[in-house]
């Protein structure tokens, strides 16, 4: 074993110089190793802390699954939380995945930008998202909504919203414009 191995060196008087490179190269590995599996134990704790923040900060989602529920939650929220650099939290969320009673999600799916109600309330995108597409689903056919009727209906539902970021979810939820919604 290398113990013994490094004993023997140890107790030898005589440094034999292909026993000291051996005892050299073995040392220069198992320092490597160390290294290595310190790297994995930090990475490791960085997710744990990471996906600890994510669930706290988005508690109501992961009680129930509801979307809706979900907070306009950025980097620089979760970042701030851990005590760690924005790309820190960047590098930790992407390509990396959560199981949850409701499914696996995507760790960058609970970041979304938010938009402030009238009563001062800040929603997720993703629920603005989600109302745009009930609206529409709910609307006459014959005469769909347009992208500034839309900015209307959810203005004086307490959502203060432009059209232009009404155009940019509807687009995103891949549903197409009032005139080629129309049906006859």
């Amino acid at each position: 074993s290398y113990a013994e191995m490094f004993k023997a060196y140890d107790k030898s008087d005589k440094k034999d110089k292909k026993l000291k490179e051996a005892v050299t190269f073995v040392k220069h590995k198992l320092d490597a190793a160390k290294w290595f599996i310190d790297a994995i134990k930090q990475r490791q704790q960085t997710l744990l802390k990471t996906m600890k923040a994510i669930v706290d900060f988005q508690y109501e989602f992961f009680l129930e699954g509801d979307e809706t529920k979900l907070k306009p939650m950025i980097l620089k929220d979760i970042a701030n939380m851990i005590g760690m650099d924005i790309s820190t939290v960047s590098r930790v969320a992407s390509s990396k995945s959560v199981q949850t009673d409701f499914g696996i999600y995507p760790l960058k799916y609970f970041f979304s930008e938010g938009i402030t109600t009238d009563s001062g309330e800040e929603v997720s995108s993703r629920e603005v998202k989600q109302i745009i597409k009930e609206i529409i689903d709910s609307e006459d056919k014959s005469k769909p909504y347009s992208d500034d009727k839309l900015e209307k209906i959810l203005n004086q539902r307490g959502y203060n919203i432009a059209r232009r970021t009404v155009a940019k979810y509807r687009e995103q939820l891949n549903i197409p414009v009032a005139r080629l919604r129309k049906e006859l």
